[in-house]
């Protein structure tokens, strides 16, 4: 699959943040986004903080479930006007106490093409995004999968 150009990469990431305001709220930026990856990062803010000094779970959460939406936008931006994405279900492990900033890095779980192949079919594919979510140092702090589909529009 061919690199996604800056411009394409630009409009999905401000209009990303334009559609998610909690995001926004939270401070969530885009490290990087390319068709079937997105990296993204939560800064470490103490408004934002757990009882135990580090990033409240719904935060880790909200920053995953944003990189794996990211990566949706990113990688079906061109069938969005026949489909309309939506998230079917979620699991979080949080692994390791989280301390400073958490980056988030989503990784498609299925090709493209097998997704589009299924939606041409007219079908309702599924497919998952992978999320490792770590801190500055590399650690490895939690793992989200998040289900998504791609839901036809009614003509």
């Amino acid at each position: 699959m061919e690199k996604m150009d800056a411009e394409t990469a630009e409009m999905v990431k401000s209009g990303f943040l334009a559609s998610v305001p909690f995001a926004r709220t939270l401070g969530v930026t885009f490290s990087d986004l390319d068709h079937g990856r997105a990296v993204m990062r939560l800064p470490d803010n103490a408004d934002h903080h757990n009882h135990v000094g580090g990033p409240h779970a719904g935060a880790m959460f909200t920053l995953a479930e944003s990189a794996s939406g990211a990566i949706v936008v990113g990688t079906f931006s061109d069938q969005l006007e026949r489909a309309v994405p939506l998230a079917v279900s979620a699991e979080i492990r949080y692994l390791k106490l989280a301390m400073g900033d958490v980056t988030a890095e989503a990784t498609l779980g299925r090709t493209r093409d097998e997704v589009v192949a299924e939606l041409d079919a007219g079908k309702r594919p599924e497919f998952p995004v992978d999320i490792e979510l770590r801190t500055d140092d590399g650690t490895v702090t939690g793992r989200m999968t998040v289900l998504w589909t791609l839901r036809p529009n009614r003509k």
